[in-house]
């Protein structure tokens, strides 16, 4: 009788430890959800971050830097005319660019004799910008009575316009249509080179509010003429002369530029200078 009481109260001991494992194995608070991940999650890399799960928007710096800026004009220039009149390409589309608010001396005006340091900006133009990439910025109406694009002349990050001015190769003008996105900017950098005496403000008076004063020929005494020893452009021959364009073609001298033997104003017919073009 003993014996089948040990043997009652061991199988209830054993059913309760029994009973006890399951509970504790069903209460058990989960430490991880590894195994509620699905199978696209299990497969995704450890240490992948959300931005290469999900690509961000190319920062500026990451985008076509050929791109032009907004509203501007991508261009290629092929010749400079003067210090402020350039010749640029547009889509296989050739066109005058007048940069706005800036005027150099004049060196290939009809009947107007080369002006002191206007050689020295097409020089610089012709250094800074020939061949070169640029961009065209617009600022009120987009052409003038000649046709001409006004603009802002963009190559880099620097404009040639505020260039002429700081170099004192130009002066501030034409301001027909305030307010202009640029001009405290330019007006900033004229001062520059009035205070410094820079190339046309080297010579009193010689600025005016219409533009340069006759009177001062190449041949004047400038304080700054450092690139040669005589700034006086050739004269024209005058035992070359040319009846029409087909002549000088075939003379194989083509563009005349005012000031080359040959050249002749009924050769030039838009009077910017430049024969035969």
């Amino acid at each position: 009788m003993k014996q089948v009481f040990n043997l009652i109260s061991l199988s209830i001991i054993l059913f309760g430890v029994g009973c006890s494992a399951q509970n504790g194995q069903e209460n058990q608070i989960p430490t991880s959800n590894e195994n509620n991940l699905t199978v696209e999650e299990k497969e995704t890399p450890v240490n992948t971050t959300p931005d290469e799960v999900e690509p961000k928007t190319p920062s500026p710096s990451q985008e076509n830097s050929s791109e032009p800026k907004d509203g501007f004009v991508n261009a290629t220039v092929t010749r400079i005319v003067d210090g402020d009149t350039v010749k640029v390409d547009i889509n296989g589309e050739e066109d005058t660019l007048r940069l706005l608010l800036v005027d150099t001396p004049e060196t290939v005006a009809p009947n107007t004799p080369v002006q002191p340091f206007g050689k020295e900006a097409s020089d610089f133009a012709k250094k800074t910008l020939t061949g070169q990439e640029v961009q065209l910025e617009f600022d009120g109406p987009k052409r003038d009575k000649y046709d001409r694009l006004l603009v802002y002349l963009w190559i880099g990050d620097q404009m040639f316009n505020e260039m002429l001015l700081e170099g004192g190769y130009a002066r501030l003008a034409y301001v027909y249509d305030p307010p202009y996105t640029h001009f405290d900017a330019y007006m900033k950098a004229q001062n520059h080179a009035l205070d410094q005496k820079l190339r046309i403000w080297s010579i009193e008076g010689y600025v005016t509010e219409d533009g340069f004063s006759e009177g001062f020929g190449e041949s004047s005494d400038h304080s700054q003429d450092t690139n040669s020893s005589s700034n006086k452009e050739t004269e024209p021959d005058e035992e070359v002369y040319y009846s029409k364009c087909a002549e000088a073609h075939e003379a194989g001298v083509t563009p005349l530029y005012k000031g080359d033997p040959g050249y002749g104003t009924h050769l030039d017919g838009d009077g910017d200078g430049i024969a035969c073009e």
